[in-house]
């Protein structure tokens, strides 16, 4: 007798009970890749979801800098909405010189703004109710004041008032409305200051 007939001899035929659970773990097995599968599909199209919402709807941005505070500090994560439509004391996201700055919006196209020394500020002859800005200062200028808002454009300026560098200097001057990224909506990150912003 050979050595492979003697293995023959000794094999043993499964039981039903053995053929069934060895169905059981294979139909498991394809179960569990189908669902694996269905959910890798479905995060995919979540994320791609996400990135468009973000991207073209409700950009997602990272506060660097303190010319906002104390309305916005340093590495907030705020949510901006996509309009071009903007009132006095909103508050834009806008790109300058490949940067995103944020800053509120003061004034409109034709508006007169003045500062006075103390840094009170008045559009079109009215004085600004500013609850935002805890710091008044005439800040960092070279306009001459009246200044009169030139056509499509925004006058800007930051809640930090004394180290804003913003439309009350030439270097940034009035924004272009083509600039303009959006208006900040809602402060997410972090936690504990999540919040629409005013």
């Amino acid at each position: 007798m050979t050595e492979g007939q003697q293995n023959l001899k000794t094999a043993e035929i499964p039981s039903e009970e053995e053929i069934q659970a060895e169905r059981d773990r294979l139909q498991y097995r394809k179960r569990y890749r189908q669902t694996l599968r269905t959910t890798i599909y479905a995060l995919i199209v979540v994320a791609a979801a996400a990135v468009l919402l973000a991207t073209v709807f409700f950009p997602v941005l990272q506060v660097s800098g303190t010319s906002m505070e104390p309305t916005l500090e340093d590495e907030d994560i705020i949510l901006l909405i996509d309009t071009d439509n903007f009132e006095t004391g909103d508050l834009i996201g806008f790109y300058y010189q490949n940067k995103l700055l944020l800053k509120r919006v003061i004034g409109g196209p034709g508006d007169v703004i003045d500062i006075d020394e103390e840094g009170n500020v008045s559009v079109n002859g009215e004085l600004l109710d500013e609850p935002y800005v805890t710091e008044k200062a005439l800040g960092e200028t070279d306009l001459t004041y009246p200044y009169q808002v030139p056509e499509n454009r925004y006058f800007v300026m930051g809640d930090n008032r004394a180290t804003s560098v913003d439309s009350r200097s030439s270097a940034i001057g009035c924004i272009d409305v083509d600039q303009v990224v959006g208006k900040v909506i809602l402060r997410v990150w972090p936690l504990k200051n999540f919040s629409l912003v005013n």
